[in-house]
């Protein structure tokens, strides 16, 4: 069975989440597919909505806190009215674009994991770092897990090399094979790959050895996109 998760970002309204999330259960129920299915919408779309057992909806991000004074963030409090008890931690964005620290990033994922929370937790490498070699782009990758109990029993991990999100590039069979082996070796977790996941290639990715699913940022944002990401993996 893989894991297919969409990532929405700073994307979709309230309305147009409630949409999609319709379209897709119904899809998952049409089709009998069996895969699991993670949507993050943004914090202003969360909303309890009503779903089949391997669809679920998940924050992008969230505080390590029930509820307090952090004003623009929102904690447990928040997500408990939803029913929500998954999140994406660690993201290349907000690691690279809004300066969370390994330190941050380790509180929020130990919070998290004593909530019980289904955490997905993403890990990568930046260009300059990928072209200094597999030794160096893995030595950089284990760094991200300082901090992290990688034996947490509700933990999937995420390869999402930052050089290949939103840019068109998709890191080559050979480049993923090579850094999820190596994890996989270590840590004996599912383990998605993130990165330019489009409907052409999602099926020749999630085939491959050691990847249990994908990450999908903008080409799962269309619901007759992702549906197809759907039935081209539901096989697997």
């Amino acid at each position: 069975m893989k894991i297919i998760a969409s990532n929405f970002k700073t994307n979709h309204t309230r309305k147009s989440t409630a949409s999609f999330i319709e379209e897709i259960n119904g899809f998952l129920e049409e089709n009998k597919i069996e895969n699991e299915v993670i949507v993050f919408p943004t914090a202003t779309s969360l909303d309890s909505f009503s779903t089949a057992s391997n669809l679920t909806i998940g924050a992008q991000n969230a505080y390590a806190v029930d509820k307090g004074s952090f004003t623009g963030e929102i904690g447990t409090e928040q997500l408990d009215e939803f029913g929500i008890k998954t999140i994406l931690i660690g993201h290349s964005e907000r690691r690279h674009i809004l300066g969370e620290s390994q330190e941050n990033i380790a509180k929020k994922y130990e919070f998290y994991k004593s909530k019980g929370y289904k955490i997905v937790y993403c890990i990568g490498e930046p260009l300059e770092v990928k072209q200094s070699g597999l030794e160096k782009t893995l030595e950089y990758i284990y760094e991200q897990f300082v901090g992290i109990d990688t034996n947490y029993e509700n933990l999937i991990l995420a390869y999402e090399p930052v050089w290949a999100i939103g840019t068109g590039v998709t890191a080559t069979t050979d480049d993923i094979i090579k850094v999820h082996s190596a994890i996989k070796e270590k840590i004996d977790k599912p383990l998605l790959y993130g990165g330019s996941v489009k409907v052409e290639n999602v099926k020749e990715i999630c085939s491959l050895d050691g990847v249990d699913g994908a990450l999908i940022g903008t080409a799962s944002w269309n619901a007759n996109d992702f549906k197809q990401i759907l039935e081209n993996t539901k096989e697997l």
